[in-house]
């Protein structure tokens, strides 16, 4: 069964769901105006904390398998750790080392630890660890949380400090969840507490209204809207407050809808949308972060619920399915989740492999709520992530001991190991300006940016060099590598921000936050900016383009892509005279770039490139890095067939890298442009050059680098190469006789053909009339044409500027019929040609295709 989102929305209408919302917001407010919960109503809520409790800590059953022993034991450790810790506490500290009442990162750190101590005395099966049912313990962890109210969370004038995260989110979810495991032990020792908390928790909501969720709020949405509501399902169980279950139910409800970003509901822009896209404050690209914490969230909470009766039926389910197939899988090549979606975690030290495993627990707990079949695929899918990574997958990092032993069973199951994603297969991520586009033997990825999507994420300290992230920055992910070698934390820390893989970027020196302003954020409140106001996140943490052009069409397993790069809004601002004096935003280089991809090239045409201001600039081909000791080999060709040699002076033809280390490669093919520029050095840099909260690790990397490099002052520049994965030397020697052509590279039109696979694509980036080959476009579009040996056409066409309502084309020649169309293709006779006119309106850069053949 192949899973997919579209057809789980189609059964489940973004209406219907918000009309179950409504249902539930309605019966919470009858709840309130009626008595207390009777007593038909505590049943469920009791199952709802007995389901909390074995999510967290297992059961009886899962606790006996062998293969959770591990994770047992980490638990374990992990709590003799802290009361370790604990013991050693000075005055003002439950935790030695952890001061508190200044630090909110200090205050959550420390209900983590108290949380880490009680799961370790509720665990089945552990009695011989003695922390099991230990009271001593378990009064010990009563007494801090009892201490911390008193001390450092119950005064509301001394608290919220520092990031609102922490006291909406972080800390109530550790407090919240020690709670529901401690709930015998409170209820004879301090009864109280538990409704102490929940009052507490409540008035930190300032983001909220009255101490609950506010869906107008730009904090309650998407992953932080999961998460709070899930705190507050559990807290209402603990009150024995069915209307507090029902209206968090209701508000988290939300975030199963489709996001439809020319009517959003209570104007968020957070969540999944129709091209499986993911947004997460407001504009920033983040499946990989933020969406990957709301599915295991949302999973969670289905586990939770199971068996209460507090969603009608299991129809959502069908809705998190759809995420896993075309919103993650896509994402993940061979167990590593890319860096395009992850934002400014990009600089943590934990790998993409580690990210995935995340995912595979959620879709291990998935399968066991989905019937037949698709249970089967998302199985299949669990072995193929165990299979096909590199890094093993270790289940000790999954939340739940139910979670192992259930990823134990399915991977002994007769299930077979099965991709969610066709090994050729093009997603166009327009909604969050990504691409990404795979073939047996490696997968491309691309990061663009628009005046809808940020052209890169910094905050807390995080992500100190991101400028260049959202401009063209591609990641080529090779088959059978270990992805730790070419990306994760080392490929940020070796390569320099302005030659990351793709990008076009003016040579300058640029400081980062905390070097330009003393503080990890811009600090003037008396002009709107502080930690966490609108305009910090405009101009400072995560500014968007200040273009519209940018997306492509898609062609079944082929694709374009177009950006015209543009400066950020934080520049433009200060342009404007809209910023203060002492604020500082840089411009970026100027170039209309577009991506071509077929199924062993991927053809990137450039023009119009300058660094602008009278800056030199670069426009890096490729950068790759490699263990120091790996032997890395760069080889090449003369376009009259002779060897390239680095010491010469006449233009490679084509180039070709090879880490025999990890045994692969990738060729560059040069089409046309100035001589590019080769570098291959060893580097040593620090971790903590691009994330101040890493430690002082220097990462020393074999860096190679292939780029063109215009010097200050020079005229724009065009040029158009292309990348070639896993490429012989043979191979790359072919392309002197094709199969690529370059029809036109110019700042209007950039076009090109694939003879062998009848492809011709093409981006026009302005007004008019735009003429290439048999194609003649109106306007700005993007636009495929495959002609088949049968002569049959198909088209692709779409409008990356996401502000036309109608985009027209003409394929000149012999009259065409129409065979089938998308909704909203007109297809008709013209003079000398067929003429299509596809309405855009309202489709937010999504393709529209057409198949058309010759009249008989």
């Amino acid at each position: 069964m192949e899973l997919s989102r579209r057809t789980a929305l189609a059964a489940i209408p973004v209406a219907a769901l918000w009309t179950l919302s409504r249902t539930l917001h309605a019966e919470a407010a009858v709840s309130v105006r009626s008595s207390p919960p009777s007593e038909s109503r505590e049943a469920p809520q009791e199952a709802l904390l007995r389901n909390t409790v074995a999510v967290f800590a297992g059961t009886a059953e899962s606790n006996a398998r062998p293969e959770v022993a591990p994770k047992l034991a980490s638990l374990l450790a992990t709590a003799r750790a802290r009361l370790t810790a604990m013991d050693g506490a000075g005055p003002e500290e439950i935790f030695e080392g952890i001061p508190l009442g200044t630090s909110d990162p200090n205050l959550s750190t420390s209900y983590q630890y108290l949380y880490e101590i009680a799961l370790a005395t509720c665990l089945p099966g552990t009695d011989a660890s003695g922390l099991h049912g230990n009271a001593t313990v378990r009064r010990r962890v009563v007494d801090g949380l009892a201490r911390l109210h008193d001390d450092w969370f119950g005064d509301q004038s001394k608290g919220y400090y520092g990031n609102w995260f922490h006291w909406e989110i972080g800390i109530p979810a550790h407090a919240t969840k020690t709670l529901a495991l401690l709930r015998d032990e409170l209820a004879a020792h301090r009864p109280d507490l538990t409704a102490t908390y929940v009052t507490s928790m409540d008035a930190y909501l300032r983001n909220g209204k009255d101490g609950d969720v506010d869906l107008d709020s730009r904090f309650h949405t998407g992953a932080n809207l999961a998460d709070i509501t899930t705190n507050r399902i559990l807290q209402g169980a603990l009150l024995g407050d069915g209307t507090r279950i029902t209206k968090a139910l209701a508000d988290q409800l939300t975030v199963f809808a489709t996001i439809d970003p020319y009517r959003p509901r209570h104007g968020v822009t957070d969540g999944f949308y129709a091209d499986g896209s993911f947004v997460q404050h407001g504009s920033v690209a983040y499946t990989g972060s933020y969406g990957k914490g709301l599915l295991t969230r949302i999973v969670q909470t289905v586990k939770i619920l199971d068996g209460t009766g507090y969603v009608p039926d299991d129809s959502l389910v069908g809705v998190v399915q759809g995420w896993v197939a075309d919103g993650f899988a896509p994402l993940i090549f061979e167990g590593w989740m890319m860096e395009i979606v992850k934002g400014r975690a990009v600089s943590r030290t934990g790998t993409g492999y580690a990210d995935v495993t995340a995912v595979v627990e959620a879709v291990v707990d998935l399968s066991a709520h989905t019937p037949g079949s698709g249970a089967e695929a998302l199985e299949g899918y669990v072995k193929h992530l165990r299979q096909t990574s590199k890094a093993g997958l270790d289940p000790v990092a999954f939340v739940s001991p139910v979670s192992i032993a259930r990823y134990a069973d399915i991977l002994s199951s007769a299930a077979p190991a099965r991709d969610l994603v066709p090994t050729a297969a093009h997603a166009a991520y327009n909604a969050m300006d990504r691409t990404v586009h795979r073939r047996p033997g490696y997968a491309f990825a691309l990061a663009r940016s628009s005046a809808r999507v940020s052209m890169y994420e910094y905050m807390s300290g995080e992500n100190l060099m991101p400028w260049f992230q959202g401009t063209g920055a591609h990641y080529l992910y090779l088959s059978g590598a270990d992805q730790r070698q070419a990306y994760g934390v080392d490929y940020f820390t070796a390569v320099p921000p302005h030659r990351l893989a793709g990008v076009t970027a003016p040579t300058e020196t640029r400081r980062t936050v905390p070097e330009l302003y003393g503080t990890l954020w811009y600090d003037n409140p008396e002009r709107g900016f502080t930690s966490s106001s609108e305009s910090q996140n405009a101009y400072v943490y995560f500014p968007r383009a200040t273009q519209a052009f940018s997306g492509g069409a898609r062609l079944g397993p082929y694709g374009a892509a177009g950006l015209v790069q543009s400066d950020d809004a934080a520049y433009a601002a200060q342009q404007a005279g809209t910023l203060p004096e002492d604020f500082v935003a840089y411009r970026a280089a100027a170039a209309t770039r577009s991506w071509f991809m077929f199924d062993d090239e991927i053809l990137v045409l450039s023009a119009g490139v300058t660094g602008l201001a009278g800056r030199a600039v670069t426009t890096t081909v490729d950068s790759r890095i490699a263990d120091p000791s790996s032997p890395v080999v760069v080889t090449g060709g003369l376009r009259d067939g002779s060897p390239w040699r680095s010491t010469g002076n006449a233009p490679p033809a084509w180039l070709r890298y090879a880490d025999e280390g990890q045994r692969t490669s990738v060729g560059y093919v040069f089409l046309s442009g100035p001589s590019p520029v080769v570098a291959l050095d060893t580097v040593t840099r620090s971790r903590r050059l691009v994330r101040l909260a890493n430690a002082d690790t220097a990462v020393t990397k074999q860096l190679f680098t292939l780029s063109y490099e215009q010097a200050a002052g020079a005229r724009p520049a065009s040029m158009a190469h292309a990348l070639v994965p896993n490429a012989s030397e043979r191979q790359l020697a072919s392309y002197a006789h094709g199969p690529l052509s370059v029809l036109s590279n110019t700042d209007r039109l950039q076009a090109a053909a694939h003879t062998p696979l009848g492809i011709t694509a093409a981006n026009a980036f302005t007004p008019g009339t735009h003429r290439v080959g048999r194609l003649s476009i109106d306007g700005p579009a993007s636009v495929m044409l495959r002609r088949t040996a049968e002569g049959t056409y198909t088209v692709a066409v779409s409008d990356p500027t996401t502000t036309r309502r109608t985009v027209s084309l003409t394929l000149h020649g012999r009259p065409l019929r129409r065979v089938s169309a998308d909704a909203g293709v007109r297809v008709r006779h013209v003079p000398g040609g067929t003429r299509l006119d596809v309405t855009t309106h309202r489709a937010y850069g999504r393709s529209f295709t057409a198949t058309l053949a010759q009249r008989t």
